[in-house]
């Protein structure tokens, strides 16, 4: 596959998801700069040439260069990849609007919904940066940070406002071990990297009680199904949820001890406290405010939606997991 001719990338958040974008990107002779917010970070990736705090360990590329000057990080950037937390997107953008170039193409790596108004990053992207015409695509997919910034194979899928801005996308970020493929649900594809994270925090809980292989297999087919169900509803297509940006993005935050959201649950099923255990992490678990953006949407649009209710009860009404999971059984045998 040619590599797309877009020599300046701009990549927005220095997390590990941002920073591992910008190792991959430089790896293919691209031209990356870094935006972190803070001053101090931007300076020490530069210096150090690693992220010490969320990527340890992977050295920085000579093509990449970190800055906390959001207009130096996007001048001449034919594309530019958002990576910061889901509840920030809508406030960049509109400060990157005045230095956006018109028909850029526009990446959210960004797997959450906005908190109030329910939007899909896109939707929000496309608000922000309504008059500039961005062409605009998301990426999803089963993908942890540190393992792709060492070089392990990895799968993804782009999904764009249209096939030109799906492919585009795909090209840029299609290499020998990251193989990105191209959708045509662009709703289905942010929703399904969003909503799983709801699920993960569930899985984590059921480790974190100790129960077992039987337990978490049935916790991921019912909650894919409970995804898809919304995602319907939303005017998805069902068969997205199957695909790297549903179930193959399920089973690996699900299964993964890295993941974030998995993290938070198996704190609080070992009887942490929601806020003493966000507290404790460096990075943002984008599960919990989409457990509540999951909850309002499935009330919304009349779907049943019963794993989802009960992380809910969990996370805000102080209801005992071993209790939610006994309700959970409990409830009125039917047909799958």
């Amino acid at each position: 596959m040619a590599q797309i001719n877009y020599i300046n990338i701009a990549i927005l958040g220095a997390g590990n998801w941002g920073t591992t974008l910008a190792v991959m990107l430089a790896g293919r002779g691209h031209s990356v700069r870094l935006w972190e917010y803070r001053p101090e970070l931007a300076r020490d990736l530069e210096r150090k040439r690693e992220n010490a705090v969320f990527l340890p360990g992977v050295a920085l590329p000579d093509g990449v260069r970190a800055t906390s000057d959001l207009e130096a990080a996007l001048a001449g950037a034919g594309a530019c990849l958002l990576a910061v937390p889901s509840q920030t997107v809508r406030e960049v953008c509109l400060k990157t609007f005045p230095v956006v170039g018109h028909d850029m193409l526009v990446i959210s790596c960004v797997k959450g919904l906005e908190h109030g108004s329910l939007l899909r990053m896109s939707q929000v992207i496309g608000e922000s940066l309504s008059g500039k015409s961005p062409r605009l695509a998301a990426l999803s997919g089963p993908n942890i940070a540190s393992e792709i910034a060492r070089g392990m194979p990895a799968t993804a899928v782009v999904a764009g406002d249209g096939p030109d801005s799906a492919r585009d996308a795909q090209r840029l970020l299609h290499s020998p071990k990251y193989r990105v493929y191209t959708s045509p649900d662009l709703a289905g594809v942010e929703l399904g990297g969003a909503l799983k994270n709801v699920i993960a925090i569930a899985a984590g809980m059921v480790d974190g009680l100790g129960f077992g292989a039987n337990t978490k297999g049935a916790l991921l087919t019912r909650g894919l199904a409970e995804i898809t169900r919304l995602g319907q509803a939303m005017g998805a297509r069902s068969e997205t949820f199957f695909g790297l940006s549903g179930l193959g993005d399920l089973a690996a935050t699900c299964m993964s001890r890295q993941s974030r959201n998995w993290q938070v649950g198996h704190a609080v099923g070992l009887g942490g406290e929601l806020e003493e255990v966000l507290g404790g992490m460096t990075m943002v678990a984008e599960g919990v405010p989409t457990t509540e953006s999951a909850q309002k949407l499935s009330e919304n649009h009349g779907v049943e939606m019963p794993i989802t209710n009960a992380v809910h009860q969990i996370l805000f009404g102080g209801k005992n997991p071993k209790s939610a999971i006994a309700e959970l059984m409990a409830r009125e045998a039917r047909a799958e």
